[in-house]
């Protein structure tokens, strides 16, 4: 077991120190390309809708949402929310971020398999990741009489695992739709489009390490079933 406890404070650590430099590095090109202009002059809301339209799609509105990188796309209501920073900034981060969030949009309305398969997981994750905490906690400390119970907290975990998973070729794919028009629309041209790759690039970075974050901790808690049932 103190093997298991080194291994797991490894891990958490060395994922936490990773997180923080994904996040900062994040920051860090958001700063930096939010005073770069696109070459178009249009804001995130602009592109957006200009994004939008482009595909066909009129039934999809765009709005404002407080906060910083908290922009999203709602299927449920056909919203592209956009954050304070990029709803009304003509930056090359903007651009790259909204035209983003489009693309969750046009895998919507195209029935891009990954993104049906991530919403038909959306209400089983919901209920696991509210429950999966207290179960596995519960399944460790009763361990020795009932394993069952950490069996179950881990199948729940597994849920969130593979929802991760799939998250990864979902925001991969809007980035290459993002990408691609943007480009062929003249929101970028060959000075700035590299930074407009690179700004998305850096986003999908935090996907990488919260999905390899979730594994980990996932195979953690397979290691204590499996040592108990060695014993």
């Amino acid at each position: 077991m103190q093997t298991g406890i080194g291994i797991q404070w490894i891990i958490f650590i060395g994922v936490a120190i990773l997180s923080w430099l994904v996040q900062w590095n994040l920051q860090r090109k958001f700063k930096k390309y939010s005073q770069i202009l696109n070459s178009s002059g249009l804001t995130g809301a602009e592109i957006a809708m200009k994004m939008l339209h482009d595909n066909g799609l009129y039934d999809v509105q765009v709005t404002h949402v407080e906060g910083q990188l908290t922009d999203h796309y709602n299927p449920t209501n056909k919203t592209v929310n956009l954050s304070e920073g990029v709803y009304n900034s003509n930056s090359i981060m903007a651009a790259a971020v909204a035209a983003h969030e489009c693309g969750h949009a046009v895998q919507h309305a195209r029935a891009y398999a990954p993104l049906n398969l991530r919403s038909q997981l959306v209400p089983i994750v919901s209920f696991a990741s509210q429950w999966v905490t207290w179960v596995i906690l519960a399944g460790i400390f009763l361990l020795e009489v009932f394993p069952q119970l950490l069996l179950i907290g881990i199948l729940m975990f597994a849920t969130t695992t593979l929802f991760s998973f799939i998250t990864l070729p979902v925001e991969i794919d809007a980035s290459r739709r993002a990408l691609v028009w943007l480009e062929s629309a003249g929101m970028t041209n060959y000075t700035n489009h590299a930074y407009a790759k690179d700004a998305l690039k850096s986003a999908a970075y935090t996907y990488v390490v919260a999905a390899l974050s979730s594994l980990a901790t996932l195979i953690y808690y397979i290691m204590i079933f499996m040592g108990r049932s060695r014993d």
